[in-house]
Order: structure tokens, then sequence, then C-alpha cells
């Protein structure tokens, strides 16, 4: 059976609303997407960091009873794991405070077995960070070398816009990696100041990937792809908070490309027809999250997806 590999940081949300806070929560954009993944019945394999506190602990636990595999993930000895306050404001976004504690040497893990009909899935600061860039694009690079699918989400946040000149470079390499880049709107503003995806796509993401995916929260879903430019209509919800939508939205167009048994060499011959129902599972798992204060779908609905 097909597999994913992810990669990217680990944290424990406490969600604030009103100034109080209402849960916490196993996060980390990746591991938001691969937990939904897991409930789904995919394989899973997850790298990752954590300490070795009673947070590393309880992370941990949650990754094993989630059959995610953990045998990547490193546990900092003497230090502890990262915690990220998460504020809703009144349209239920978020917006972050991180307490990390992370060690001088990081991504001291080996690399998973990975095969070219297996998906690897990587984004956010995590593949950016220059800390540790010289070693992070080891990971995307055997990736492609052995021929995976690879799947690619800038999650860019408006907290590092001050560095993004920095950081132009490393995005424009992870794009050369990946098979397919899906980001949100905003994602794209921050980066480069444009709010037309027409022209981020051809300026900025056409050069080094041809399959690009931008999400518009309510507005839908614009795809484009070798001869097939398209736009995808959102649910219409009331959402409780929309942290994990984009992750799951991951989660969920990944889990369509395993069910159709779509691989990267079918990617050139999908009509719009077919974008759509892969699609159509990120719509369904996004619109679902953001009903609840969760991550990640329940495994009640995974259960009722799977019999769709």
């Amino acid at each position: 059976m097909r597999k994913v590999i992810g990669i990217g940081e680990t944290v424990l949300d406490i969600i604030f609303e009103n100034e109080q806070p209402e849960r916490s929560v196993v996060g980390g954009s990746a591991l938001n997407a691969m937990v939904s993944l897991s409930r789904l019945g995919i394989p899973v394999t997850f790298i990752s960091e954590v300490g070795d506190d009673r947070v590393g602990d309880m992370v941990c636990r949650f990754m094993n009873r989630n059959k995610i595999v953990t045998d990547y993930v490193d546990r900092f000895e003497s230090r502890r794991s990262p915690v990220s306050l998460a504020f809703l404001d009144a349209d239920k976004n978020a917006e972050y405070i991180f307490h990390t504690d992370y060690p001088e040497e990081r991504l001291r893990m080996p690399f998973p077995d990975i095969r070219e009909e297996d998906v690897f899935v990587f984004g956010s600061f995590y593949a950016l960070n220059p800390v540790y860039r010289s070693r992070f694009v080891q990971f995307p690079e055997e990736a492609k070398r052995r021929k995976a699918l690879i799947y690619y989400d800038p999650n860019f946040r408006s907290s590092h816009s001050a560095d993004v000149r920095l950081l132009k470079k490393s995005i424009t390499e992870n794009c050369g990696y990946a098979t397919i880049v899906r980001g949100s709107h905003e994602d794209f503003y921050h980066l480069y100041g444009k709010t037309d995806m027409d022209e981020v796509y051809a300026e900025f993401i056409r050069p080094h990937c041809r399959y690009f995916i931008s999400t518009h929260g309510a507005d839908g879903v614009n795809l484009y792809a070798d001869g097939v430019k398209a736009h995808f209509d959102s649910r219409k919800i009331t959402p409780v908070s929309t942290i994990g939508a984009g992750d799951n939205f991951n989660a969920g167009l990944v889990y369509g490309l395993l069910k159709h048994d779509i691989r990267s060499c079918d990617l050139p011959d999908l009509n719009e027809a077919e974008w759509g129902k892969v699609i159509q599972c990120g719509i369904d798992l996004s619109s679902e999250v953001c009903r609840s204060y969760s991550n990640y779908i329940s495994p009640e609905f995974a259960a009722n997806y799977l019999n769709k």
C-alpha cells in the first residue's frame, strides 16, 4: 500500500478564545495532516522533534494512538517541547505565539525508506529555517531522487514577512522539489505582495512546478495544471475554528490522490473532472475541521467518510 511521509514541527497548541483557554491539542502543520490521513487508513510516517519532557511524552503517545510511525521523531535531551498559544479572533482565525527550546544540533534523524509510489509532504517555516536549511534539503532531495510525489505547502505566516527577502530563495528551491504546490492566497500575498493567483502562478510557481493549487477560504479553490485552469467552490459553513483548515485540505488532497491511485506520471493526463474529485476531498476535510476546535478530523468522521 502506498504510504505518506511527512516532516515538520510538533507543538502543543493551547487555544484561547475571549482571552480564556478553550483546550489544548497536539499540533503542527504537517502533523495535523498526518493525523487525519492516518485516521483514514493511510500508512503514515512522521519526521519531527520533541523534548524529553512530559509534553513530549504526551505528544508521542498521541501519535502512537493514531498509528503514526514515530521511529523518526527525535527526542531532545534536557529540552522542553515546543508550545504554541493560539488566540482566535472574531472570525475564528488564529494569531500565534510560539515557545521553543531547541538545541543547536537539529534534524539528527535519518530519512525513512521512500518509494516512487509514495507521497512526501513538507512545508511551513520548518522547511525554510536557515539554522538547519543545509540539512533539511537532504529530505526533499532524497524524495525527489526516489521519484516520490512531493507535496509542498509554504504556509507562510505574516510573522515572517520581515524576513521574506532572505527566505525567498529557499521557497523557490522548495517549489523546485515539489510535484504539487498548494498554498492559501494569504501565503502568496505575504510572500510576493500579489493577490492575483494567475500572476503568482506564471511568475513564481510555473517556472519551478507545473501543478499549483491556491485556496481562498470561503471563496473556494483555484487549480493551475497542464492545460487545466479551474475554480471549485467551498462549502458554506459557520466555522468554530480555522486552525488546521489548510493542513486538512492538504490531507484531503493527498488522500484523494491515493484513493484514486493517481501518481506523478498520471498528473499530465488529468482532466478538470478528475482534478475536481481529488480537490473535493480537500474541501471535505477542511470544512469538517473548521466545525470544531480540533486540528484534525475525528475518528467518527473518518469512518463515515471511508464508507462513502
